[in-house]
């Protein structure tokens, strides 16, 4: 059994007209009631070449057209354009995204989509051998209340980074308990399916890519801001991992003036200044009354949390700014629990971009939470099992 599989053609080149078609078809995929029309409007290719594409599509069977619902009395005359879905194989596959915290696992089908899900809290940073057999535990009685078949693919989120080359855990600052491991080896053993593990943060880009915010954005930089920061980056409608899948370590770019100390043994790193934790400990500071086991920014409205949640974002954002210098995306996407925290951190995002990107640069920048919100990385997880799983 494979124990990690890079699954090169999926980030190969193929032939351009190739390309085009299976851009074509990860949209449908990604959508519900495409038409024509709408895919030219997308990706701004001309009718014919979108025409050609489609008719390929479905001629090979993967996708399927169908007639729109009629309008109403008034609404217009001519007939009404018909509508592209992509068609499912049946084949069931699976999703796990390792958080520092917990552990979400999810049935899916090849289409990307949740059949069920199950999350469970576990010190994930040190508990690599208890995780990871929780995790298949939980997949094995998802997979039996269902009564599904042997799964076609899995894929599964780690929360550091992982050589593309190795398939091994390469950061022992950042999970302790996990450097040497094979993630997706260890998986595939228990399972008896191939399993793909990728940094958390890229799947996060690849869901929202195709089933969130991303969707109408060609280059764009999703991060994932909880426990730790990291980010996904998306090139011309791909993602991007870097010579040997390091791409988007932004949780450890040292702050000037800042002493905070980081697990990765430096001082002032991003994530040890703005990290969930720290977010937490300045609320528990500023609000005594609260249980700092329970406290929760999201659920929090009052001009204090928001104060600390809005210079949260503006630190987060000076770094953003010189990615976004560097990159030219037109999206900034901000997910994980703080993404999800509400306005006052990406109102702080947006200020710093605006104040410390080149202004033509941050002109052409959306600032926005992540439309999965903390699902982005399951959500992405599937997707790409989903795709592994088609031929």
């Amino acid at each position: 059994m494979p124990y990690a599989s890079p699954m090169s053609t999926l980030y190969d080149r193929p032939a351009p007209r190739d390309r085009t078609r299976e851009d074509i078809y990860q949209l449908i995929r990604g959508s519900q009631n495409l038409t024509r029309s709408t895919l030219v409007e997308l990706t701004g290719l001309s009718s014919s070449t979108v025409g050609h594409a489609v008719a390929k599509l479905l001629a090979d069977g993967r996708i399927a057209e169908s007639q729109a619902r009629a309008k109403g009395p008034g609404s217009g005359s001519g007939r009404p354009a018909t509508i592209l879905n992509a068609v499912s194989t049946g084949s069931p596959t699976g999703a796990i995204d390792f958080g520092h915290s917990h552990i979400r696992v999810a049935l899916g089908d090849d289409m990307g989509n949740v059949v069920d899900e199950v999350t469970v809290r576990l010190n994930v940073d040190r508990m690599s051998g208890e995780g990871i057999e929780l995790a298949c535990e939980h997949l094995e009685q998802l997979r039996s209340a269902h009564g599904t078949g042997q799964l076609s693919s899995v894929v599964a989120g780690i929360p550091g980074p992982v050589d593309v080359v190795t398939g091994l855990v390469c950061s022992p600052t950042i999970l302790s308990s996990w450097v040497g491991l094979a993630p997706a080896r260890e998986l595939a053993k228990r399972l008896g399916v191939p399993v793909l593990a990728e940094n958390d943060a890229l799947l996060g880009a690849y869901g929202e890519l195709h089933r969130g915010a991303g969707r109408h954005h060609q280059d764009f930089v999703y991060v994932k801001a909880s426990h730790g920061v990291g980010a996904g980056l998306v090139i011309k409608g791909q993602t991007y991992k870097g010579a040997t899948g390091l791409a988007g370590e932004i949780g450890h770019t040292a702050l000037a003036g800042r002493s905070e100390l980081c697990r990765c043994g430096n001082r002032g790193c991003l994530e040890a200044v703005i990290s969930m934790q720290s977010i937490r400990e300045q609320i528990a500071h500023t609000h005594p009354h609260l249980d700092p086991s329970q406290i929760s920014p999201a659920t929090l409205d009052d001009p204090i949390t928001a104060r600390i949640l809005n210079e949260a974002g503006r630190t987060l954002g000076k770094v953003l700014a010189d990615l976004c210098n560097l990159l030219n995306p037109t999206a900034l996407i901000i997910g994980g629990e703080l993404g999800a925290s509400g306005p006052a951190l990406i109102d702080g995002v947006r200020a710093s971009v605006n104040r410390f990107a080149q202004p033509a640069t941050a002109a052409a920048i959306e600032v926005m939470p992540a439309a999965l919100g903390r699902r982005a990385e399951l959500v992405g997880a599937l997707q790409l099992a989903g795709n592994l799983a088609r031929p």
